[in-house]
């Protein structure tokens, strides 16, 4: 059986920008108290996993939440994972963005959304955040072996977009999914499909994420077939 790598997504913690309502963008806003200790708190849980490559945003709040929760590790910077490029929306409070004409757009059909002032398409994001984590996942299987895990810490329509991909979901739908701050959200792709482990998981065990040593004479159960009937779990 094919043995696949586990990919942890770590949302950044809370910012001064979240607290105040505003959208930061790419803006260099850092964390507030909250977020400090969002980060502090994930990180109990993440040391207790074998970690084998840790890339991030290049922005500083996703810089401080993994110098807070993992502080022993030197993360590489992933260009691909920063935050969308909101352009002149940048900056601004949320209830006076909700009033702008193209909010309804990024709401219901974010796929045809490019923000104003030299923005990023969200469609563009989303391709380019996609292709950053399949590219890191195959660099870290070759590397590490398979059954290996690897975190890369990001923001969260980002991580939504790797999500609504790992579904098979139209980017038209990502706005369906929530990221809270500082949650974890599990990603194993295999030879024919994704499999989302867990979503925005705020406090719960991870140590079972750990794939098991493979069994005598087969692979890993972590393959590109899906459980009939649900499987045992991924402590079984």
């Amino acid at each position: 059986m094919v043995t696949v790598a586990t990919l942890l997504l770590l949302r950044h913690g809370r910012t001064t920008a979240n607290a105040a309502g505003g959208l930061a963008g790419r803006q260099p806003v850092e964390l507030d108290e909250t977020g400090r200790t969002q980060a502090t708190a994930v990180g109990e849980r993440l040391r207790l996993l074998p970690c084998a490559t840790v890339v991030t945003s290049p922005l500083v709040r996703c810089r401080q939440t993994l110098d807070r929760a993992l502080p022993e590790v030197v993360p590489v910077v992933e260009e691909g994972l920063t935050e969308c490029g909101y352009g002149s929306w940048e900056g601004q409070p949320l209830k006076q963005l909700a009033k702008d004409p193209l909010w309804p757009v990024v709401q219901q059909h974010p796929s045809a959304a490019v923000f104003p002032g030299g923005g990023e398409a969200m469609a563009s994001m989303a391709a380019r955040a996609v292709a950053a984590v399949r590219t890191w996942d195959a660099r870290v299987s070759a590397e590490h072996g398979s059954d290996t895990v690897w975190l890369a810490c990001t923001h969260g329509d980002v991580i939504k977009a790797i999500v609504a991909d790992a579904l098979g979901l139209h980017l038209d739908l990502f706005q369906r999914i929530v990221v809270d701050p500082a949650s974890v959200t599990v990603i194993r792709y295999t030879p024919l499909r994704p499999f989302l482990v867990r979503l925005n998981d705020t406090g719960g065990d991870l140590t079972a994420l750990v794939p098991p040593p493979p069994k005598r004479g087969g692979g890993s159960t972590a393959d590109s077939d899906a459980a009939i009937g649900g499987g045992a779990g991924a402590g079984a």
